[in-house]
């Protein structure tokens, strides 16, 4: 199964910035229904597809067109593996506000917005970097 095509790496950190946002409103507020969103936007770029998850369409549409076009893409799996591994943290996160263990609600919650201003600040995809590890140490088929 593809990954999808290469997408502007510009999107992707646009979509780390406003996920910084909101998981960052989540740990002030302890509003675990906006974490659960957040799953859900997470869950659509993993498992759907970067396309249509809702930050990359900002991005496309409110974004992209206002920047000078790039030659620069990324492939799309490392892209979506991350989104897999923000969809665990944020569903742990959410389970743990909900069902009254805040403590794991907050942790859960800390270590995506971690991983999401790791990106947004620094162009670093924790992510991204784990898979590229993981596929370093799994042998490959041919």
């Amino acid at each position: 199964m593809s990954a999808g095509p290469a997408v502007d790496p510009r999107g992707p950190r646009f979509s780390a910035v406003i996920t910084t946002i909101v998981l960052a409103v989540v740990l002030i507020t302890s509003w675990w229904p906006l974490l659960a969103l957040q799953a859900v936007v997470f869950a659509i770029g993993a498992f759907v597809g970067l396309k249509p998850a809702p930050y990359s369409i900002l991005y496309r549409t409110l974004v992209a067109p206002r920047l000078g076009p790039t030659s620069e893409r990324e492939d799309a799996a490392p892209l979506r593996f991350a989104q897999a591994v923000g969809f665990v943290f944020a569903v742990v996160g959410t389970l743990g506000y909900a069902l009254g263990s805040t403590p794991v609600g907050i942790v859960a919650t800390a270590f995506a917005l971690l991983a999401a201003f790791l990106n947004a600040a620094f162009n670093f995809c924790l992510g991204c970097e784990m898979y590229l590890l993981i596929r370093r140490f799994t042998p490959q088929t041919p």
